[in-house]
């Protein structure tokens, strides 16, 4: 019993051992081939591409740069054109950089939006017509009346007897009662030779002159200096780089229109409004009417947001110009506005 159980274990003993050495050369094998040498591939000529440059498109510009409306226009337009505008402007700044936006660093009070000056509101008004004075006419000279010879002959007077004399009474005794002799007749030719009086010349007529005309005024908005970190290093008046456009001169036109009419309501019913802000969003057609109007929030009163709303609904818009249809979108120009009315206005 003994011999064929060590037998067993004998087998038993190969077969394992076998599966060991098996088992290692297959793990040798893998190995060999996962850290043997790489085969070295074949080399290739260099390929060179010639391309041409002046065929390659520029690089794209900033599709739709925001727009700031721009007081100080220069000749030549910007380097660097961050801002669309109603005319050129070149950035500078009276204070230096703090900052990293492109705008001037300048004092001023925290808001919302940004003003780079400071200057009251002025409603548009136009130059009256020079009203001529009342014309004064002088009453007509009367002229002075001149001595004209008599066509009829000097009657000659016969001599009479020369009769006898009386006694009289003394000329004291009937002096109230004596005639006052008549004037002496004058000879024709003397009265010819008597030059006529001398009348003073009149005066000069007075030409009318007209009232001094009173000076225009063109609309404006009311401003002040926000508190601004900018990166612009050139001194001088606070300005941005902005390139002038038809499309920010157009849109210049759109907001003094409407901005014209917020300040004429607003002065005649200041009473009425409380203090907030209002958001008001509209669409311009090709004609120049409002579509779309609606408020989009507001946090004054009602009165307030209908001033606004009457504001674009009576503003004298001009029509878009032809060539900026076929750049907006469905050809009409979108309309974004904050009406905002503070305490100390």
């Amino acid at each position: 019993m003994n011999a064929k159980r060590e037998r067993r274990l004998v087998w038993w003993a190969v077969i394992a051992s076998l599966f060991v050495h098996v088992i290692v050369a297959l793990s040798l094998a893998s190995f060999n081939s996962a850290f043997g040498p790489t085969p070295l591939e074949e080399d290739k000529p260099v390929e060179l591409t010639v391309v041409d440059l002046s065929a390659t498109p520029p690089p794209a510009k900033l599709v739709n740069p925001p727009f700031m409306q721009t007081e100080k226009e220069s000749v030549e337009e910007p380097k660097e054109k961050t801002f669309e505008s109603n005319a050129n402007s070149i950035a500078a700044s009276q204070l230096p950089a703090t900052g990293d936006a492109p705008l001037p660093s300048q004092e001023g009070k925290e808001k919302p939006f940004v003003d780079l000056q400071t200057h009251d509101y002025s409603l548009p008004s136009k130059v009256q017509e020079a009203k001529p004075e009342a014309k004064v006419t002088p009453p007509p000279a009367t002229p002075a009346p001149t001595a004209r010879p008599s066509a009829t002959p000097r009657p000659t007077i016969a001599p009479t007897a020369t009769p006898e004399p009386i006694a009289t009474p003394a000329p004291e005794q009937f002096a109230m009662l004596k005639p006052t002799p008549p004037p002496p007749i004058r000879d024709p030719e003397e009265t010819e030779a008597t030059p006529a009086p001398k009348t003073p010349a009149s005066a000069p007529p007075i030409t009318s002159r007209p009232l001094p005309p009173k000076p225009s005024s063109a609309y404006q908005p009311q401003k002040q200096e926000t508190r601004i970190s900018g990166r612009i290093s050139n001194r001088g008046p606070s300005a941005v780089n902005a390139v002038g456009t038809p499309l920010g001169k157009y849109q210049k036109m759109v907001s003094d229109a409407i901005g014209s009419r917020w300040y004429y309501y607003m002065n005649d019913k200041m009473d009425l409004v409380s203090v907030g802000t209002a958001h008001v969003e509209a669409e311009v057609d090709a004609k120049g009417g409002i579509k779309n109007l609606r408020v989009l929030s507001n946090n004054a009163n009602e009165a307030f947001a209908n001033i606004c709303l009457q504001s674009f609904q009576e503003a004298q818009i001009p029509p878009i110009p032809p060539d900026l249809i076929a750049t907006l979108p469905q050809g009409r120009l979108p309309v974004d506005i904050y009406f905002t009315t503070y305490p100390n206005r």
